[in-house]
Parts: C-alpha cells; sequence; structure tokens
C-alpha cells in the first residue's frame, strides 16, 4: 500500500488554521474563570483570577443557580431535538422520492425545493409570525418545531444524493418480491443512510439550538427560555455581567460537543462513502 507523507509546511498550516479557529472558545473559557473585574483588567493576566481558588465555579454556580441555567438547557434540548427528528423524516422520505421515484414535474419541484436555500429566514419571518399569532402558537414550542419539519432542503438535497449512489438493482430486487414504496423506503433505504441521516441530525441540532430569533419573537415566558434566549439577561442597554455571559456561553455549547463526540464516527463514514458509487 502507498503512504501519503504530509509536508512540515502543510502541517504547520493545517497547525494555525486550527489554532486560529480554536483561540475565541479558549479565551471564552479562559475568561469565564475571571471576576468582572479581572476581565476588564488592563494588566496582562494570562491566569484568571479564580482560577485554583475556593472560588473557581462561582460564575459557573452563579449562572446554574440564580439564573435557572439548567431549565433552559433542557428547553433547548427539547426543541433541537424535536426539530432535528422531523427534520429526519421529512427529508428522508422527500429525499427517496426525488431520488426512485418517478412523476411528472420533479425536476421542477426539486429545483424550488432548492431554491428556498436562497430565502433568508428574515424574509419569511414577518408572514411566518402572523400565521402562528392566528394559529395561536405563540409562547408555546409549535413555531420553532413545525417550520423545522417543512424547511428543510439542505438535508432533502443532502439525502437525495445519497439515496442516488444506491443502486438501483436493490429498487429493482424490491418491485419483484413485491414490495412498495414504503416498504422499500423503510426497509431498504433507510438502514443504509444512517451515517448521512445521523450528520444531518448534527447539523439540524446545531441550526437549531443556536437559533435565536425565533425563541424571542414567539417565547415571553420564563419557563419556556432556551439557552440562546437566556444570554441575553445577561446583558442590558448600558452594561453586561460579561463573566457570567462568558461562563452561560461556555455551558451552552457543551451539550454540542458531547453530541459531536458521540457521533464524529458517523460524519467519518459519511465523508469516507462520499465519493463511492454504486
Amino acid at each position: 500500500m502507498k503512504r501519503y507523507r504530509i509536508s512540515p509546511v502543510r502541517i504547520g498550516l493545517i497547525v494555525l488554521i486550527a489554532a486560529i479557529n480554536i483561540f475565541p472558545f479558549l479565551w471564552m473559557l479562559s475568561n469565564s474563570f475571571n471576576t468582572e473585574k479581572g476581565i476588564f483588567s488592563t494588566s496582562v493576566q494570562l491566569i484568571p483570577d479564580l482560577l485554583f481558588t475556593s472560588r473557581m465555579f462561582e460564575n459557573y454556580i452563579s449562572v446554574i443557580t440564580e439564573f435557572n441555567f439548567g431549565r433552559y438547557t433542557m428547553n433547548s434540548v427539547f426543541v433541537a431535538s424535536m426539530s432535528s427528528l422531523g427534520q429526519l423524516v421529512v427529508c428522508s422520505m422527500a429525499g427517496f422520492t426525488f431520488a426512485k421515484m418517478k412523476f411528472r414535474g420533479k425536476n421542477l419541484i426539486f429545483a424550488l425545493v432548492i431554491f428556498t436555500l436562497m430565502v433568508p429566514n428574515e424574509v419569511a419571518i414577518i408572514p411566518e409570525y402572523y400565521l402562528m399569532m392566528r394559529l395561536g402558537w405563540l409562547d408555546t414550542y409549535l413555531p420553532l418545531i413545525v417550520p423545522s419539519f417543512l424547511i428543510g432542503a439542505m438535508g432533502t438535497f443532502l439525502l437525495k444524493e445519497f439515496f442516488e449512489q444506491v443502486p438501483d438493482e436493490l429498487f429493482d430486487a424490491g418491485i419483484i418480491d413485491g414490495a412498495n414504496s414504503w416498504v422499500m423506503y423503510r426497509s431498504i433505504y433507510l438502514p443504509q443512510g444512517v451515517a448521512t441521516m445521523a450528520t444531518l441530525f448534527i447539523i439540524a441540532f446545531m441550526n437549531n439550538w443556536n437559533d435565536l430569533l425565533r425563541p424571542i419573537l414567539y417565547l415571553s415566558k420564563d419557563s419556556l427560555m432556551t439557552v440562546t434566549q437566556a444570554l441575553t439577561q445577561f446583558q442590558g442597554q448600558y452594561e453586561a455581567k460579561w463573566n457570567l455571559l462568558l461562563a452561560g456561553s461556555v455551558l451552552s455549547i457543551l451539550p454540542l460537543i458531547a453530541m459531536f463526540i458521540f457521533t464524529q464516527r458517523y460524519i467519518i463514514d459519511n465523508s469516507m462513502n462520499a465519493g463511492i458509487k454504486g
């Protein structure tokens, strides 16, 4: 087997890019162990003033106990999970339909679906808000979950491209065995697309987790607030509690890091199989 060697220049470039990308997170993590006075200190401090002291986790304890951050985290987990699962269902069925089914106007409908990717959310948010108000869904999670079921152009495209790589012989064999489209979708194509669907779930989960516009518009009850919405309570018109904001920001991304660690093998499998044509 031929071995490929990476030149030192490329290794250095990779390390540099990685350092640039990870620096903001390390800065945020470091300053989350600072007092507000320490953050704005004019002198250079390599070690945060709370680190390795009895008050080391003071900011985190304050965020969790005084600001009910645990409840907001669970709210975000519920909303992001339901939205992502909904996208998996709808996008997998749509991707299978566009990839393997034949019907009039298929290419035109698919082009219209892809066209929605170019429409910013801000353009549709006013009519969407009016629709949710007329449905009586304000101060519920429905406006955060239901649109994600229907706005899955990227996921539809991703799964369509994958299902097109599955050999047509499997589809023909299913027809010969008397299986209908639903059976073939459920028993043949879904098991083949586990890695791709896991990748889509992660992307959809992150997008819904980081969403701020819709929670601010639709949720006013404190008990329903999501993590991103809760972070705004550390900022006022003229001041901000930066030590608590940074600690809350660190807590808000821990679930994303944990989910990526447990699902990264699916992303790797999907990346490795992306260039394999059936």
